[in-house]
C-alpha cells in the first residue's frame, strides 16, 4: 500500500477472487507456502497445433514437470496431447514448486482438453507417478482445512493419504490411487 507493507490475513481469498464464472481448464489445489496452505487455481488451455511443432508453456509451473505430466496424459491415460498446443498458469503469479500440485495440473489440461467444466467446490491434490499411480502429500490435515474455510465442498486426494486424515472435515473426500481413476472422479 502507500503507507507500506500490510498483512494479508486471507491469501487464499486473495487468489481466487475471479473465480466467478466456472470454465473448463480452471482447477484448484492447495499449495504450501512455507508451512502455510494457500489455495491455488491452475488454469490449462489446449487448442489443436497450427504449426508442425506443438507449443508448450508453464507459467509458475516446473516446466519439464509439465512436460512429464503430458506424457503420463498420452501414454497411460490415453489422452492424445502430442498434437496439441498446450499453455499451463498458475494464476496470480506465483511459482509452483511442489509435487503435490500434479494432479490439479493434469485434470485442468484433461478438463480444458474435453471442454468440460470441473466442479468449482472441488480441489485436488497428489503427486502424479509415471505410471500414472497417484503419491501421497505433506500436510494433508492442513490443506482440506484451508479448502473447507474457504467453502470448497469436495476433495480428490490421494487414496495413501486417507489414513492421515486426524482431523474432522465436513468436506466430502474422495479418496483414489491413480490419475486415471481421479479423473473419472471429477470428469463424471
Amino acid at each position: 500500500e502507500e503507507s507500506g507493507l500490510s498483512e494479508v490475513a486471507n491469501p487464499s481469498a486473495l487468489f481466487l477472487t475471479h473465480r466467478d464464472e466456472a470454465v473448463a481448464g480452471a482447477v484448484v489445489f492447495p499449495s504450501l507456502e512455507g508451512t502455510r496452505p494457500v489455495l491455488v487455481e491452475v488454469q490449462a488451455l489446449v487448442s489443436a497445433s497450427s504449426y508442425g511443432l506443438p507449443q508448450r508453456t508453464a507459467n509458475g509451473l516446473d516446466y519439464k514437470r509439465v512436460q512429464m505430466l503430458l506424457a503420463v496424459l498420452e501414454k497411460r491415460l490415453g489422452y492424445h496431447v502430442a498434437v496439441m498446443d498446450v499453455f499451463v498458469n498458475a494464476v496470480g503469479g506465483l511459482r509452483i514448486d511442489e509435487t503435490a500440485a500434479d494432479l490439479g495440473i493434469l485434470a485442468s489440461i484433461a478438463s480444458s482438453m474435453l471442454n468440460r467444466v470441473l466442479d468449482p467446490q472441488t480441489i485436488l491434490l497428489g503427486e502424479v507417478g509415471l505410471s500414472g499411480e497417484l503419491r501421497s502429500v505433506s500436510q494433508i490435515d492442513s490443506r482440506l482445512s484451508e479448502a473447507e474455510k474457504m467453502g470448497f465442498r469436495r476433495a480428490v486426494i490421494p487414496k495413501g493419504n486417507q489414513k492421515g486424515i486426524t482431523r474432522q472435515n465436513r468436506i466430502l473426500i474422495s479418496a483414489v490411487d491413480s490419475a486415471e481413476k481421479a479423473l473419472e472422479v471429477v470428469l463424471q
